[in-house]
């Protein structure tokens, strides 16, 4: 069953609202993180990531109604985690709808497992949208906070001309509270911008596997730290360090992981995002990555870093007055390397 999100009927829920907004309106303005960071997208993989909605308030019995007729957004999704973690109960129903000038946004539903925090949203207009009029999506915010940096991607599938739901995510940073309140915020091409806000709760139940396996390759270490397990999905950790301070040439960035079981079956994977930074000493690329729920029956894995070298991309970083600036990728100018594969055990 769903975890329904259900005020008190006594609860102050628009003085409460209001407030919220008040923050997250002074969060955009003066919270601006002065450090840069880095964003980077791999491949087709990972647009940058930013969400929210809404002016007018629609009675949460009226979205959630409309929400059943479009049918869950998660549940209908052709990611296999999204459907496992409907399945299992583990998602938070919202159904809050916001209008503005014709266009409804409900917020539908939220899932924050190890992974990511993931936001499903079901748009309707009364006129037809241009194919990119919500751009890359919804900003996040954390706690009325602006991420000092962030990852993560935003897709759509269009139901009608006028009736489309949305899917975005950010990816989990290891700094992220295992409660906090999400903040989104959305803008049209026209301008016009949709508010929300939600406590969100991560999932239960996350085992957690100590890998520690530490490998050398040229100039780069690569250090893989733990494996992730829950109701929806895999994740591995790791960091990389290379002794150089050209980011144009670092690797680290590029790294993924090819996963099968000892039956010898690949367990698909994802593309996850993560950071890079510049130290004294060189370059340190953190990320996490993820991976399909596993079969119980999974006792052992054999893990395989590989570099996957991207043919087009781009990253965007966040400059000291919040701004974003975005580089054009021009091709990767590393050159491949070889890892060697590792077991790790589950049970």
């Amino acid at each position: 069953m769903k975890t329904l999100h259900n005020p008190e009927p006594n609860f102050p829920k628009e003085e409460v609202r209001s407030a919220i907004r008040s923050g997250i309106f002074r969060a955009n303005k003066k919270n601006i993180s002065k450090k840069k960071a880095l964003i980077y997208t791999l491949s087709t993989v990972a647009a940058v990531v930013g969400l929210l909605f809404g002016s007018s308030y629609v009675s949460p019995v009226i979205a959630n109604t409309f929400s059943k007729i479009v049918g869950s957004v998660f549940g209908d999704s052709d990611q296999l985690r999204l459907q496992k973690a409907q399945e299992n109960g583990v998602v938070t129903s919202i159904g809050e709808t916001q209008t503005v000038n014709g266009i409804s946004v409900t917020l539908d539903e939220i899932l924050y497992d190890q992974n990511t925090v993931t936001v499903g949203l079901v748009i309707e207009s009364e006129e037809e949208l241009d194919d990119y009029y919500f751009g890359a999506g919804p900003e996040i915010l954390i706690d009325q906070e602006r991420p000092s940096y962030f990852s993560g991607g935003y897709g759509e599938t269009i139901l009608s001309e006028t009736k489309r739901t949305a899917i975005a995510e950010m990816d989990v940073r290891e700094e992220m509270l295992d409660s906090f309140e999400l903040g989104l915020i959305l803008e049209g091409e026209s301008g016009d911008t949709w508010f929300f806000s939600s406590p969100v709760d991560k999932v239960k139940d996350i085992q957690i596997i100590s890998v520690d396996h530490t490998e050398y390759v040229e100039d780069l270490s690569l250090k893989v730290n733990d494996l992730e397990l829950s109701k929806t999905g895999m994740s591995l950790t790791y960091t990389s360090f290379e002794d150089q301070t050209d980011f144009e040439n670092s690797r680290g960035g590029y790294i993924e992981f090819k996963v099968v079981d000892e039956e010898g079956r690949a367990i698909n994977g994802y593309s996850g995002g993560g950071s890079g930074e510049l130290t004294k000493e060189g370059i340190r690329f953190t990320s996490r990555k993820q991976f399909d729920p596993l079969d119980n029956q999974v006792t052992e894995l054999m893990i395989t870093p590989y570099l996957s070298i991207p043919t087009s991309g781009g990253s965007t970083e966040i400059d000291k007055d919040g701004n974003e600036v975005v580089t054009e990728y021009e091709g990767a100018k590393v050159q491949p390397i070889e890892f060697k594969p590792f077991k790790v055990r589950l049970k």
